[in-house]
């Protein structure tokens, strides 16, 4: 595990997490059969952490890992990560309409809009967090680490279980914190605000990591990591103004606020990376430790998807539960403005096996860099 120390990062984005399986099935077709973990770095947020921990989990054979996860995604439904039944979305709209109506009388505020306790279920069911201890004594791991954001504090931790030597860093509301990962980080990291509930660890309530995060990469940096492989959840470069007339729904506003969270801050910090690395190259090794420059250069490659995950979302939105359906039509995410919300919510294997096309694709299309980080 010494040098040259690759680490996967895979960023948020809900039901979008499904492209990032379909890269891994390409990176495991170019893997190959040979031994070993092509990454012993891992880092994720909100549900690439998901991902990125199941990776860990089962990193005594990468092949299986990448097996079990695309069965997952591949078959997933809605009511394996939240309740969308009628009954549970009545309650929660009963909740909320009495907290905005007649909030003086109501002690205790609705906590979110969908309860996720399926997630929990699914995550203790099929998640052997033990075994994340065990692959970094084996050397097959050198680093595992979620995000999540502090509600109290405002801060970006990264909760992280690695390899002795390695050690906590304390930045500009960031923080590197060691500890051994459980259900209760992946719920944590993957809290939508609104959308689930807080979750709290110790003495603070968190939410999901990609609040707060202004410099996604990082945490593999401060982990190890000499090249990272990043792995977005939406295109990086989206189109440019349209003219609209009508005024934006609550769907279309929600979406543009989920975008901004999960999207813009690894943009901003891939571009800040380069700008270091090109300054850097300007500099011979010995010419920065005269100088006494700590930075390194980052061998970095980015697959993000080729086409918009919210129009895949738009032909597939009738297969959500139809009850679902009604509460999402009413705020608009049924329409085409809308269904950039809907694409972060829609766990349904029509959606999840088509970003699992699109992200084999992509990463096939780049297949040579793929092969050159990897170095095979």
């Amino acid at each position: 595990m010494e040098g040259d120390k690759a680490a996967l990062i895979l960023t948020g984005g809900g039901a979008r997490a499904a492209y990032q399986v379909g890269v891994l099935q390409a990176i495991r077709e170019l893997w190959g059969e040979r031994p070993g973990h092509p990454f012993p770095i891992l880092c994720g947020t909100s549900a690439g952490g998901i991902n990125a921990v199941a990776l860990a989990v089962f990193s005594s054979d990468f092949n299986a890992a990448v097996r079990k996860l695309a069965w997952i995604w591949r078959h997933f439904h809605v009511d394996q990560v939240y309740r969308a039944d009628a009954l549970a979305l009545l309650a929660t709209g009963a909740r909320w309409g009495a907290a905005f109506s007649m909030g003086w009388l109501v002690r205790q505020t609705p906590r979110s809009l969908l309860d996720n306790s399926p997630l929990r279920q699914l995550l203790t069911r099929v998640l052997d967090f033990e075994a994340i201890e065990g692959g970094i004594a084996a050397g097959r791991l050198h680093a595992v680490s979620v995000a999540a954001s502090g509600y109290s504090s405002g801060e970006s931790l990264t909760f992280f279980q690695a390899a002795a030597g390695v050690q906590p860093w304390h930045r500009a509301q960031r923080i590197g914190v060691r500890t051994r990962l459980q259900v209760e980080h992946l719920l944590a990291t993957s809290a939508i605000p609104f959308v689930f509930p807080a979750v709290r660890i110790n003495r603070e309530y968190f939410g999901d990591g990609s609040m707060r995060q202004l410099a996604p990469v990082s945490p593999a940096i401060h982990l190890g990591a000499e090249r990272v492989l990043v792995i977005g959840s939406g295109r990086l470069a989206e189109e440019g103004r349209q003219r609209t007339e009508a005024y934006p729904s609550p769907a279309q506003i929600a979406g543009h606020a989920m975008s901004s969270i999960f999207l813009d801050s690894l943009a901003v910090d891939l571009e800040r990376m380069d700008r270091i690395n090109q300054t850097l190259a300007a500099f011979t090794p010995e010419q920065r430790a005269a100088a006494g420059l700590s930075l390194r250069p980052i061998e970095t490659l980015v697959i993000s998807p080729s086409q918009r995950l919210d129009a895949i979302a738009g032909h597939h939105r009738e297969e959500l539960p139809r009850a679902l359906r009604a509460v999402l039509r009413g705020v608009g995410a049924m329409r085409r403005e809308g269904s950039t919300l809907l694409s972060y919510l829609l766990f349904e294997p029509g959606f999840t096996r088509s970003l699992m096309a699109l992200g084999y694709r992509d990463a096939m299309a780049k297949r040579d860099e793929v092969s050159a980080f990897l170095r095979l």
